[in-house]
């Protein structure tokens, strides 16, 4: 059971886990042991509400395939649980993103007196700039 939010929760037959050999160095124990994790979780067979089916359809993510399945492999780690935990985490980050509402941005304008001092500070520093000039004798 994954947790999302106190309402949202995933079950485990929803999230499609597979065990492969990582790649990469690790001699030995990356040769013969399957400790890397791909985990796959469909978007349109979940049982999450329609607001992050479609906040997570349109993201631009490459981890998202053009069938709305998200793919993520774990290889962090020496061991299968490691793995596991972590590309569930991901997992429950990735979804935890998109339930997330951005606050709506408010267009300001400087202030008056803001607007004068930046106006003074680059006088300031433009005479400053004037003085390095070569010197005539």
């Amino acid at each position: 059971m994954l947790h999302i939010s106190q309402t949202v929760t995933l079950s485990d037959d929803e999230i499609e886990i597979t065990y492969i050999r990582a790649q990469g160095a690790g001699g030995q124990n990356v040769n013969k042991v399957s400790s890397a994790v791909h985990l796959r979780f469909d978007i349109h067979a979940s049982s999450l509400p329609d607001f992050y089916k479609e906040r997570l359809l349109a993201l631009k993510d490459s981890r998202i395939t053009k069938d709305g399945v998200i793919v993520i492999k774990g290889q962090q780690y020496r061991t299968q649980e490691k793995n596991r935990d972590d590309a569930l985490a991901r997992l429950q980050e990735l979804i935890k993103s998109v339930g997330v509402v951005q606050k709506a941005r408010r267009a300001t304008k400087p202030s008056k007196s803001s607007q004068r001092k930046r106006m003074d500070g680059k006088t300031i520093r433009g005479k400053t700039k004037s003085m390095r000039g070569k010197v005539d004798f």
